[in-house]
């Protein structure tokens, strides 16, 4: 049987205090899993982003549990929960929050940086990483000398650079046409499945749905619906032909 590497129990998050108070989650329970692509669907403001944030602890919940491999996270201090999300978790923005001032390989090697790997070994393991994205003929590139595509597959190699068990995507496609969306997609698969990493997208995109292991859709800051869509040939098209 599987085991979760993450388990949310229970998972209530409320902003503002007072006459401004806005519960955002509400009593949520999610596992996930290794080797598979979990996508957390929803309209606006039904709690997705929230989400993420809380099970790749970037924020603390206001009640409920955290596990991630069989330790709880609530009592961690800011230092203690930094430490964790690096050796345990990437993060893909839908910005890409690349440094434009650095190049693609000089963005990938600050995560390198902050884990102390030396700097020619930064530089290998960040032009291997620019390689399994596709981006080997683009290692020296800045930024605004590359293609929307490009700059996530440059966001999603920083994110691979501690080797993380855990992805974590927030609408990694809302910028991207139907065939780099497509590529991008088949790349966060190719991490699940043949990688052996948990991958969790928030999305509004439902062109990328037919990619998902499992789908969790959430309205008001509860789950509504859990699914499991398995892939076929021709619904991962995204309305591509070749």
């Amino acid at each position: 049987m599987k085991q979760p590497v993450v388990i949310a129990s229970n998972i209530t998050h409320t902003f503002g205090s007072s006459t401004t108070r806005f519960t955002v989650l509400r009593e949520i329970d999610l596992k996930i899993y290794t080797n598979e692509v979990l996508m957390l669907v929803g309209p606006s403001g039904s709690g997705k982003t929230t989400l993420l944030n809380i099970l790749g602890c970037l924020l603390k919940p206001t009640a409920g549990i955290i596990d991630l491999r069989g330790k709880t996270t609530q009592s961690l201090n800011e230092e203690q929960l930094a430490s964790l999300r690096l050796q345990h978790f990437g993060f893909v923005f839908q910005a890409y929050n690349l440094f434009p001032v650095l190049t693609a390989t000089e963005n990938v090697m600050v995560t390198l940086d902050l884990l102390g790997v030396k700097r020619r070994a930064a530089q290998e393991r960040a032009h291997e990483l620019l390689k399994l994205v596709g981006l080997g003929h683009r290692l020296d590139s800045y930024p605004a000398q590359l293609s929307s595509g490009q700059k996530q597959r440059v966001a999603i190699a920083r994110a691979l650079a501690s080797d993380p068990p855990i992805l974590m995507a927030d609408e990694p496609t809302a910028a991207l046409d139907a065939e780099t969306g497509l590529k991008a997609m088949e790349l966060f698969c190719m991490l699940a499945h043949h990688q052996h990493r948990a991958v969790v997208i928030v999305t509004h995109d439902p062109r990328i749905f037919p990619f998902a292991d499992r789908v969790v859709h959430l309205e008001d800051g509860r789950i509504v619906e859990r699914s499991s869509i398995l892939p076929d040939s021709q619904s991962l098209t995204m309305g591509h032909s070749s």
